[in-house]
């Protein structure tokens, strides 16, 4: 009877409950012109949807594709959808066995673009498989690029997936993504605003994008330009409380020119999906520590490092030398030459001491090389 997201509907819903608003739709008693920012030419528009309204039909429909239909109220609505206000969606059409609220309360979204390059869909399914063995249901509208990359990467190790589309939950689009999508029936969940039978739009993918991003989390975005829908879905987390997620690519990349500039704004940068499980997870969801490899170079002490610098690249040098260049005693520098020897740092070099030529050539361990 509304397209998704008609806030005005969504008043009237709350303000008169679905029944009356039906009836008066339906009737023309003069009670639907008493409806806040109701005009003669809407009206006329809802009593021609109204009336092709069927629905038995619908809910037969869904029935017969193994589904059902969760309205606000229910025990399966996920609560968090209501942060959408007036825009929430009347009720959702689900196809799959898991409960949409349980599965909901745990989820991620990973959006991106359609006509994404190797590396975004490689990092897709990376954050999909990845999340997916932390516990985490993986969200994203089953379309072409990093959504169905990041469905198969959950798929791949018997994770949990949801897809959120902008049609009817028994039309397959795209259709390219038929095996896909009927995986995700018998394996996750697939859900929609739209009544069985309805097919996509340009403004009911727009319209899908705020169901994602209330519905999970965060939202992760992987690839995506200026103009791309998966920054409206980012948007839409950002103004919802969510959190907001970016995955850089080349900054001489075009596709992912919209994610950098998400990043300079609130969104946070992330690498895989151990760090986008920390930032959404509970306490103690820690990402493992990022360092470069320890050198042996690393675990000397100040004064014996400093010995060590004052050796050549090449050549051998006598102990004073030595002493004078690091700024210590004949004596202590003697003491670290012979530690640094029993090391494998020095070598002698009849009366002089010289870097150990294997040093020299793995690396410049004088200069921290590796």
């Amino acid at each position: 009877m509304t397209e998704p997201g008609d806030e005005r509907t969504g008043r009237w819903l709350r303000e008169t409950g679905p029944v009356e608003l039906v009836r008066r739709l339906s009737t023309a008693d003069g009670s639907a012109e008493q409806l806040p920012g109701m005009t003669a030419v809407r009206l006329g528009g809802y009593r021609l949807r109204a009336a092709a309204t069927e629905p038995e039909r619908d809910l037969a429909a869904v029935a017969a594709a193994g589904g059902r239909f969760v309205c606000p109220g229910d025990r399966e609505w996920p609560t968090q959808l209501d942060d959408l206000g007036d825009a929430r969606p009347v009720g959702l059409w689900v196809r799959g066995r898991s409960d949409l609220r349980l599965w909901a309360l745990r989820s991620v979204a990973v959006v991106g673009a359609r006509a994404c390059t190797p590396y975004g869909a490689h990092m897709a399914a990376d954050l999909g498989s990845g999340l997916a063995e932390r516990g985490w249901v993986v969200v994203s509208g089953a379309a072409f690029g990093v959504d169905g990359a990041a469905h198969r990467g959950a798929l791949a190790v018997g994770g949990a997936t949801m897809a959120v589309l902008a049609c009817g939950v028994d039309v397959t689009y795209p259709r390219g993504h038929a095996e896909l999508i009927g995986r995700m029936a018998e394996q996750g969940l697939i859900l929609s605003e739209l009544a069985p039978g309805d097919h996509p739009t340009r403004s009911r993918f727009v319209m899908r994008n705020r169901v994602i991003a209330a519905l999970t989390r965060g939202t992760v975005v992987v690839e995506a330009e200026y103009r791309s829908g998966s920054l409206v879905t980012a948007r839409s987390a950002q103004r919802l409380g969510r959190f907001t997620i970016g995955v850089p690519g080349p900054a001489t990349s075009g596709l992912s020119a919209g994610v950098h500039e998400l990043l300079r704004g609130e969104a946070v940068l992330v690498t895989d999906a151990s760090e986008v499980a920390e930032l959404v997870g509970d306490i103690g969801d820690l990402a493992p520590a990022r360092r470069g490899p320890v050198l042996p170079r690393d675990l000397l002490d100040a004064v014996t490092a400093r010995v060590l610098e004052a050796l050549p690249y090449r050549g051998a040098v006598d102990g004073r030398e030595v002493a004078r260049t690091a700024g210590v005693t004949a004596d202590e520098a003697l003491g670290r030459l012979y530690e640094l020897h029993s090391l494998g740092f020095v070598e002698r070099e009849g009366d002089g001491w010289r870097l150990t030529r294997r040093a020299t050539c793995d690396g410049d361990v004088r200069r921290g090389g590796t």
